[in-house]
Formats: structure tokens, C-alpha cells, sequence
């Protein structure tokens, strides 16, 4: 382990002891900075990089430390940028400093022990053993089961969380001061704008904050998890943080769903987008019925009708997901981005160390189910590659006729 300064006599995250107010072991903040140095990330509000705070960091880590443990440590203002939205908008996302992404890791990996076995087995997002193709996959198999679906949109949910109310479950599930004082702490930290004005926080958790996945699914596990079992016994759903997916097995009970939500929600100081959310008829060969609406869009896929091949060289309709249309144009408009035609200075080897990570990650994201949906989009690889090999055959027949001629 990493040594800065005396070591912690203390063996495991008690609250307080003789020498600080808090006990916070100083091992927890050497695996927090590992965990945010893995995870890079930009530079928040001091400009200081992971590179910059690893410069001296025996130093860093002993003042974070220090001044956690003495309880005067004041997380700085968030650095607010706003990031391109897939259909066209922006989304707000804040920024924390180096230092404050360490801190936040150190109370997240206290705080997630407890809360992780209260969570709910399909709530999936950003949590240990779970991830959004089993979330796809459980959706899948429902919608097979279930004829109809509730597609949930809240409204800038991570902007929208109500202070008191994620406070409150918070602490019904630690007594620990140091963690609510530094959770509390970080909910009214302001956010500082590109031209570094200061916008206080009355409510909200910034998305980007390490601390902040765990804070929002803290505050839907008991807004709509918990609810919706009291509620809806028996209705099935699958939700990565505020991305939601419910299954219903009648019209009725889907739209008494879709009413209801709204008055819960507005208990929770949420709201739902009105025309994002929206009720879906699973349609497939063996349902008959009709609905205006049959389709929706989950975790990057489209779930809706689609012709399939079934047992026994059959074919009929299936309600099933693909690679998204939004997806797809994301990733046409990164493969142009790459320019990968115009590398004619670099080997076909060089071409598999640059793009091999973009292209391994889209296929091993979307080709989990109906890939067929991603081939012509990755066809454009295969032309551009073809392009890049005709500009570098011309480019060596010019070159080896100027060495003959020379």
C-alpha cells in the first residue's frame, strides 16, 4: 500500500476516535484515488488533473485526508459542462475536482455495503454484478410474457431529486456522521459555469459525481421500487437508474399505471416527461390486438415487432430489441469522425491498434441480440477500409514511378 503520513490506528471506518473527529482509515482513501485514477476523468473547477495530483500526491492525499477526518473538508464548486443529447438537446453534466472525486469515492465505498443488499434485484444501474444487456435481456423475456409496457421518462431526474427526502433515506440506512455531513455537503455544492458564475443548488445531485449513482438509486429504490411493489403488486419492471421499464399484463392495468405514476412522482418532487412516457403494445404474431403505439427505446435498443426465425424453420413476428436508430447514427457518425479513409500513412496494423477498441465495444454491446440490425452500419467500415487500401496502392504505384524515373 501507498504510505502518506501516519498510518490510521484505527481498523475499520468507525465514526470517531481519540486523535479526529472522524475515523477515517487512510487505507480508504489510497483505494479511492486508485479507483478514481482508473477511471480518468476531466479536470474539475482548479484545472488540476490526475496527472497533476499524483505529481504530489503523498501531499494531496494526507490534506484530503486530514481535513476529512477533522471535518473541515468543503467540497469546492462543480465545473457544469453540457453535453450533446442524441436527440439534439444538451444534458448538464458537473464536473468534480480531482481531490472531491476522492472523497466521494471514499464515502460511496463505506456507504454501498449497506445498501446494496436493500436494493432491488432489477434496479441495475451502476451497481456491482449487474449491468444493462441483463437488464435488456430480463425486458426481452418479459415483454414475451407480458402484452404490454409502461415506458418510463423523468424529467432531469438527477436535477429534480429532492434534498430532504434522499437525506431521510440516507439515514434510515447509516448513523455515521462524517458520511451524511460530506453527503449533505456535496447535494448543496454549487455549480460553476463556463464563464464562472455560481448557481447554487436547492435540489439535485450532479451527474458525474461519484457519489451520485448510488445517491439516485438510493432515492428511486424508495420512490418507485419499494412504492411499486405496495402498488402494483405483481407488475414486473427493469430500471437502470431513471431509464424504467414496466410490464403489464392488460390495457387497463397499464394505463392505471401511466395515471398513477403521475401523482406518485409528484409526492417524489419528480416529474414525467408527458409525451416520452408513454403506454406499448408488445404486438407479435400471436396478439391480435392493435394499439397506436408499439415500440420503445431502452438502454440504446428498440424494442418492436420484428420478423424472426423460430423453431422448426418457421418465421413469424417477434417483439424483440435492436440496435437502436439513434444508436446506429451515433455510431455511423463516429466511424466518420475516425476518418479511417484517410490514414495513408499508417499500416493496416496501425488501423487495428487505433479502431479495434471502438468497433469491439459497439459489437459487443449491440450484437446481443438481432446483430443482424448492425450490419449495414459496420459495412461502412468495410468500404472505408477498402477506400484506405486504394489510396495507399496509388500512393505507393506514384511513389515507386518517381524512384524509377529517379
Amino acid at each position: 500500500m501507498y504510505s502518506f503520513g501516519r498510518q490510521s490506528t484505527g481498523d475499520g471506518m468507525s465514526c470517531v476516535n481519540k486523535a479526529k473527529s472522524f475515523d477515517i482509515p487512510k487505507r480508504e482513501v489510497w483505494e479511492a484515488f486508485k479507483s478514481v485514477k482508473a477511471n480518468q476523468g476531466a479536470a474539475g473547477v482548479d484545472g488540476q488533473s490526475i496527472q497533476d495530483f499524483e505529481a504530489q500526491l503523498a501531499g494531496n492525499l494526507y490534506k484530503l485526508w486530514n481535513r476529512m477526518s477533522s471535518g473541515s473538508y468543503m467540497p469546492p464548486p462543480v465545473r457544469r459542462v453540457e453535453i450533446p443529447k442524441a436527440n439534439g438537446g444538451t444534458r448538464p453534466l458537473g464536473i468534480p475536482t480531482v481531490a472531491d472525486r476522492i472523497a466521494q469515492e471514499v464515502v460511496r465505498r463505506y456507504l454501498e455495503p449497506f445498501l446494496e443488499p436493500v436494493f432491488h434485484e432489477d434496479s441495475y444501474g451502476y451497481r456491482p454484478r449487474h449491468s444493462a444487456t441483463d437488464a435488456i435481456r430480463t425486458a426481452r423475456q418479459r415483454c414475451w410474457r407480458y402484452d404490454w409496457v409502461v415506458d418510463i421518462d423523468i424529467k432531469g431526474f438527477f436535477d429534480s431529486i429532492d434534498h430532504e427526502l434522499l437525506l431521510r433515506a440516507v439515514r434510515k440506512h447509516t448513523k455515521c456522521t462524517w458520511v451524511l455531513l460530506y453527503i449533505e455537503r456535496w447535494l448543496k455544492a454549487p455549480a460553476m459555469l463556463e464563464d464562472g458564475q455560481l448557481v447554487p443548488r436547492e435540489k439535485g445531485t450532479p451527474q458525474g459525481g461519484v457519489i451520485s449513482p448510488l445517491l439516485a438509486n438510493l432515492f428511486l429504490h424508495y420512490a418507485f421500487d419499494v412504492w411499486l411493489g405496495r402498488a402494483f403488486r405483481g407488475v414486473p419492471f427493469e430500471r437502470y437508474a431513471d431509464d424504467i421499464i414496466c410490464h403489464c399484463r392488460g390495457e387497463r392495468e397499464a394505463l392505471a399505471l401511466r395515471r398513477i405514476l403521475d401523482q406518485r412522482f409528484t409526492e417524489c418532487g419528480l416529474v414525467l416527461h408527458p409525451e416520452k412516457t408513454k403506454v406499448v403494445y408488445c404486438k407479435d404474431t400471436n396478439r391480435k390486438g392493435e394499439h397506436a403505439i408499439h415500440q420503445f427505446d431502452f438502454l440504446g435498443y428498440t424494442f418492436r415487432p420484428r420478423r424472426t426465425k423460430w423453431r422448426g424453420e418457421l418465421y413469424g413476428v417477434s417483439f424483440v430489441p435492436a440496435a437502436s436508430p439513434k444508436a446506429l447514427k451515433a455510431i455511423r457518425q463516429a466511424i466518420r469522425r475516425l476518418s479511417l479513409q484517410t490514414r495513408s500513412d499508417k499500416t493496416l496494423d496501425d488501423l487495428a491498434r487505433m479502431f479495434n477498441p471502438h468497433i469491439r465495444g459497439w459489437v459487443n454491446y449491440y450484437s446481443h441480440f438481432y446483430r443482424l440490425a448492425m450490419y449495414p452500419t459496420l459495412r461502412r467500415i468495410d468500404i472505408f477500409l477498402i477506400r484506405w487500401h486504394a489510396a495507399n496502392s496509388s500512393a505507393c504505384g506514384i511513389s515507386r514511378k518517381a524512384h524509377g524515373d529517379g
